[in-house]
């Protein structure tokens, strides 16, 4: 096999054109085994290997910068820079399924968070200049997808302000990002793809676009009107060039030789150049190529030859949303939804089917969302913004500014929130309790099973007045957890009988973490230690009648799938100071640090977020309290 051969990316430079080709086959062929085997991203990686391989022919990594945006496409890069050992692929101690600069000097940025890679291109090339490395490039990768994001726009901005300072754009366009693209920039790219032009190019091979006719106003008259006034365009590449950008393509993203060509001519401009592939998401793999959801986007363990998956998945957290958003928008006519190029993903397909008219996919563009959403709100119905939870860390201040402060009726459905695991350190969703305690009048939910997830759904659409957040876990939705009783709006999960008057401990249990702060407060009992367990259901604002509950306690502990740093503990731990309960208090959460990747119950291991850990440490507090210091570690419940 040639990709065997292939200890690091100048072992390509002796390959011919057919070898080229059998070694792009070959990394296709090991993709589909590996993936399948552990899950991870698979189509975008099938759609980009002639790609990576002419950039890794044409740039000299690491001293030239290769960069990807988001980075879920860089598998091919990595077994062409010496990793292909894909046993542990998302694993503790195996390949991450992004960049990692802990793996690979030719990885250089890992944020997995779209949008980003223009703006650390622009920061390289400028470097280069102040440093006077004339011999150092930078190749910036950038799908359809991530174009459509702010961030993007803006960098492209800073980046044509300097017509001589060298670098290459390529933009990776499928036509997606997770799901088809959209919105105005996605119908230029379209335009490009579909004049008769392109379709003599294609017919042709390699021949380039000199001059096609557009339809319609570009997006660039829509972003910069202001200053240009409207004006027609009579080439496809009118959008970037009157932006100060040197426009190549578009180039066949699966032709070897044509993308070699093509980066070599941009590499020599001295200026900022894009050059724009065609590319095929899923190529090569049919199973991914007929899924018109997102072309194998992200998959679990499947079955190579089928694609089907090995396992019938679970219900999940997600898919419990999507059920009741269907529900709601039956009911209220006015409840309209919000994703950010996550359609399936976050679970609002269901409800784009059943209502195409009330259903707004901003692209990339969480800031956008955010704002949109107030407008909405304030003309007159209830948008839910469905995103991942560390995806809403981008549009904090228009959560603060525009939401919140307008008091608009919006909700956040926050998925994938906690610790996620596989995805690594940008993917876990720890933040948001924390960002969002400081937003005055929000309201925030954290549901502990399936029922209270749609309840508290339903309760968060019912505001009209204020932002409100719902959040939820990655995965599979566990057993329904009964209140046995209620305190204010909190539900009590657990008591430790009428017969005890002052119990020793009451376990704060927030969202998922409700079955694990049962198994704590078993784990107490075994130490005969008494506690009570409740779930305060709305985490934000604390409820009134928590003070008075923890008074009546010796040690409070809270439990919480976030970062600890602000959290939940925190405000229940300042609503109790205000009140002048003075009560010990242990909050038990997520350490500030970024977490690498592994599957999450092995990282709540390592992190000690477990039921035999806190519990061993909350039975050492009650000693301390007790003057008793010769305690037994708790064991695990039967």
């Amino acid at each position: 096999m040639l990709l065997t051969r292939i200890k690091g990316p100048r072992d390509l430079d002796r390959l011919g054109k057919e070898e080229l080709d059998q070694l792009a086959a070959e990394i296709r062929s090991f993709l589909v085994d590996a993936v399948s085997k552990t899950g991870g991203h698979l189509g975008p990686n099938l759609g980009v290997v002639e790609l990576t391989i002419a950039l890794h022919r044409v740039f000299d990594s690491p001293k030239d910068k290769i960069l990807f945006d988001t980075g879920h496409q860089a598998y091919v890069h990595k077994l062409l820079t010496g990793r292909q050992d894909f046993g542990g692929l998302r694993t503790k101690g195996g390949l991450s399924g992004y960049p990692s600069r802990a793996e690979s000097e030719h990885d250089v940025i890992e944020n997995s968070h779209a949008s980003t890679v223009l703006g650390w291109a622009d920061g390289f090339a400028k470097a280069n200049e102040v440093l006077g490395r004339e011999d150092h490039h930078v190749a910036a990768v950038i799908g359809d997808g991530a174009l459509t994001g702010g961030m993007a726009w803006e960098a492209l901005n800073n980046i044509a302000a300097a017509k001589d300072r060298p670098l290459v754009i390529v933009v990776n366009d499928n036509e997606r990002s997770y799901g088809p693209t959209i919105g105005g920039l996605a119908n230029h790219l379209a335009t490009l793809r579909t004049t008769d032009g392109y379709e003599r190019f294609l017919a042709r091979g390699k021949d380039l676009l000199e001059r096609t006719p557009v339809v319609g106003k570009p997006l660039y008259e829509t972003l910069h009107g202001a200053k240009k006034g409207l004006k027609d365009f009579i080439a496809p590449q009118g959008m970037f060039e009157d932006l100060g950008l040197k426009y190549v393509g578009p180039i066949d993203g699966h032709d070897i030789e044509a993308l070699e060509s093509a980066l070599q001519r941009a590499k020599r401009f001295g200026g900022p150049v894009i050059v724009h592939c065609l590319t095929q998401k899923g190529r090569g793999y049919e199973p991914a190529v007929q899924d018109e959801a997102d072309r194998f986007h992200a998959v679990g363990v499947i079955h190579p030859d089928t694609g089907l998956p090995v396992k019938t998945a679970a219900a999940s957290w997600t898919s419990v949303f999507a059920d009741e958003m269907v529900k709601l928008g039956k009911e209220r006519e006015d409840i309209v939804a919000i994703t950010a190029a996550m359609l399936q993903p976050v679970g609002l397909k269901k409800f784009a089917d059943a209502y195409p008219d009330r259903i707004y996919d901003v692209g990339i563009a969480e800031q956008h969302g955010a704002t949109s959403a107030a407008g909405l709100a304030s003309g007159g119905v209830h948008p839910v913004f469905a995103v991942y939870a560390t995806f809403l860390n981008r549009a904090f201040d228009q959560v603060l500014m525009d939401v919140a402060l307008h008091k608009c009726g919006v909700t956040f459905v926050l998925d994938r929130a906690g610790v996620t695991g596989d995805d690594g350190a940008s993917h876990n969703g720890m933040w948001d309790m924390s960002i969002l305690q400081v937003v005055p009048g929000l309201r925030l939910a954290a549901p502990r099973d399936a029922e209270q997830l749609r309840a508290q759904l339903r309760e968060a659409v019912a505001v009209a007045d204020a932002p409100t957040v719902v959040r939820y876990s990655k995965g599979v939705v566990g057993p329904a957890v009964p209140a046995v009783g209620r305190i204010g709006a909190m539900d009590v999960l657990r008591t430790p009988g009428p017969e005890v008057t002052r119990p020793d401990v009451l376990i704060v249990s927030v969202g998922a973490l409700a079955p694990m702060c049962l198994e704590i407060a078993a784990l107490l009992d075994k130490q005969g230690i008494t506690s009570t367990v409740v779930d305060p259901r709305w985490v934000k604002p604390v409820d009134e009648a928590l003070a008075p509950l923890a008074d009546g306690h010796r040690v409070v502990v809270t439990v919480e799938d976030n970062g600890r740093t602000g959290g939940v503990g925190a405000a229940v731990s300042q609503a109790l100071r205000d009140a002048g309960v003075d009560v010990p208090l242990r909050d038990f959460g997520i350490p500030q640090r970024f977490l690498d990747h592994a599957p999450r119950k092995e990282i709540l291991a390592e992190i000690g977020l477990t039921a035999p850990d806190i519990a061993r440490q909350v039975t050492g507090l009650v000693a301390k309290l007790d003057g008793r210091y010769d305690t037994e570690p708790a064991a695990t419940v039967d």
